[in-house]
């Protein structure tokens, strides 16, 4: 496999740009947009879950890779939650329901292996 030159390479930004996109579709939808602490917070949530993916990736460095990969994990776990507090109010479905946490806990977790990946490097 190719190093990746930008962040635009990493499969993971990518699959964290299409959680987002799904995040904001569905949270443009009536009842959901109308929620607007919910709506804003699950948006600035995956927003930032790719976000600081590009922003550890362009620093430079193994060390702040690796910190910037642990807050778009912990960003990626927030998102999780409130894919849940989503359902449970009635503005997901159980299909929106399963397909978003689906998503979200493959980000997560390859989020959790690349990050486990740079931190091994970071100590050779």
């Amino acid at each position: 496999m190719a190093y990746a030159q930008k962040f635009e390479d990493l499969e993971i930004w990518k699959k964290a740009r299409v959680l987002t996109g799904l995040i904001y579709k569905i949270s443009n939808r009536k009842e959901f947009s109308r929620d607007f602490g919910l709506s804003d917070q699950i948006r600035r949530a995956s927003l930032s879950t790719m976000s600081n993916i590009a922003e550890g990736f362009d620093r430079g460095t193994k060390g702040d890779f690796h910190r910037f990969l642990s807050i778009a994990k912990a960003s990626c776990a927030e998102v999780r939650s409130q894919i849940y507090v989503a359902y449970d109010v009635g503005y997901l479905d159980e299909v929106q329901f399963n397909r978003l946490l689906k998503q979200c806990i493959e980000v997560g977790r390859i989020i959790g292996g690349l990050r486990n990946s740079v931190g091994n490097q970071r100590n050779k």
